[in-house]
């Protein structure tokens, strides 16, 4: 029996080898490139966990065969670092993957950079976060920037096919009889991470039963070799932001569906105060005063989802979804009050007219007369005209009322007749 995992044995040796990641290693992309011509720049890689960072980088060394050493930014020293130039020295020329580079520390960096630049180092930093946010400036403009994107179902059955009929790394000389069910599960379950399908499969070929010298693997076996759906999410990284992003957008969007799969990811992910908080935030900025009501209803499913924790908070937190997406949609509080603060922040403030000035609540009433203001309860509906505004801006018009729903219709008849 192999030692290593299968996922390990079963690494590309070249980029003819990797499987998916078109973009970067496809016929005309620029990795191809840069392996064709020998002329290696120092890259980056970022994207989540199990999508092919250290296979792509052992298999551009493969295409080249320069040298190919594996360090962690936060585990391996200086020392380290130091025994790999002295072999850039030697050799000519060393590809380094330095994997978890958004942790590298100052000194570490700072012995790095000269080498980089001399290009004895050819460094490949490996990262699952943003490296535009995540990664000091001095190392990234150093760099060139490469996204890696989760395998899709096929590029993982593809995998797991290749280890199958791969007799010196893979599978083949078990014998295995793998049903299409358990290959469709791996590749389903494994969202994208082609690591975590292979060893699974792994398990599932090396612990089945044998039946005259053939080990069959049913969906059963895959269900319980994958356990758990290897759905990952960092609560901390790109992933959170995109899919809450992607959950906000459905809600304005009044796509119910989009909607409650977004959360369903956020559920997994477990972070209860990042749902309640977006929610309520959407609950103003995309409902608003098209249906007034409903951020006080959110506000209560937010505060039942809190009382009852997960896994019992996912109940209200669909019903508020549910509604928010079906709500009519104004925006009309986002753009009145950023307007106001546009004015503000170009110099646009201008002065209190002078009515408006000295104003506490109980004088209002007294003084009215002496400095010119009018106070409103003492008229009809409550209403008298009179200027608000400075002299600046007194014919500005902040507000702009949406027609979406009978609720804001109303807001808007009554702020045009007041305005007329």
């Amino acid at each position: 029996m192999k030692n290593e995992p299968l996922a390990y044995r079963m690494r590309p040796k070249t980029i003819d080898d990797v499987i998916s990641q078109d973009h970067l290693v496809g016929p005309k992309a620029i990795i191809r490139r840069m392996v064709n011509t020998k002329r290696l720049t120092s890259m980056i890689f970022y994207g989540p966990p199990g999508i092919g960072k250290t296979s792509i980088a052992q298999a551009i060394a493969g295409s080249t065969q320069y040298k190919f050493r594996q360090l962690n930014a936060v585990t391996n020293t200086k020392k380290d670092m130091q025994l790999v130039v002295e072999e850039a020295k030697m050799s000519g020329q060393v590809i380094l993957l330095l994997d978890e580079i958004h942790r590298l520390d100052k000194a570490k960096q700072d012995f790095l950079l000269p080498h980089l630049e001399s290009g004895k180092i050819v460094l490949i930093g490996a990262t699952t976060s943003n490296p535009y946010h995540a990664i000091n400036p001095a190392i990234r403009s150093r760099a060139q920037i490469f996204e890696l994107y989760p395998l899709d179902k096929e590029n993982i059955m593809e995998a797991l096919n290749r280890a199958l009929n791969d007799e010196e790394n893979g599978l083949l000389s078990y014998a295995p009889k793998v049903d299409q069910e358990a290959i469709e599960y791996f590749a389903d379950s494994s969202y994208g991470d082609v690591r975590s399908a292979l060893n699974a499969l792994e398990l599932a070929v090396l612990s089945a039963e044998e039946t005259h010298g053939v080990r069959h693997v049913t969906i059963e076996d895959a269900e319980v070799c994958m356990q758990k759906s290897a759905f990952q999410y960092d609560k901390d990284g790109d992933q959170h932001y995109d899919v809450m992003s992607a959950f906000q957008k459905s809600i304005r969007g009044s796509d119910v569906d989009a909607a409650l799969h977004y959360l369903a990811r956020l559920i997994e992910g477990g972070d209860l105060p990042a749902i309640t908080r977006r929610l309520l935030v959407i609950s103003f900025e995309d409902i608003g005063l098209a249906s007034p009501g409903a951020a006080s209803r959110t506000l209560s499913a937010i505060e039942a989802s809190e009382r009852l924790g997960f896994p019992e908070a996912r109940i209200p937190l669909s019903q508020a979804v549910i509604e928010l997406c079906l709500s009519p949609k104004s925006n009309s509080t986002v753009t009145s009050i950023d307007a106001a603060l546009s004015d503000i922040r170009n110099g646009k403030a201008g002065l209190v007219p002078k009515h408006l000035k000295d104003g506490h609540y109980q004088g209002a009433k007294e003084l009215g007369n002496a400095i010119g203001y009018k106070y409103p309860h003492n008229y009809e509906n409550g209403y008298v005209e009179q200027q608000y505004l400075p002299d600046t801006l007194k014919n500005k018009k902040y507000y702009q009322p949406k027609t979406t729903s009978k609720a804001e219709q109303k807001f808007a008849e009554v702020y045009q007749n007041l305005k007329k």
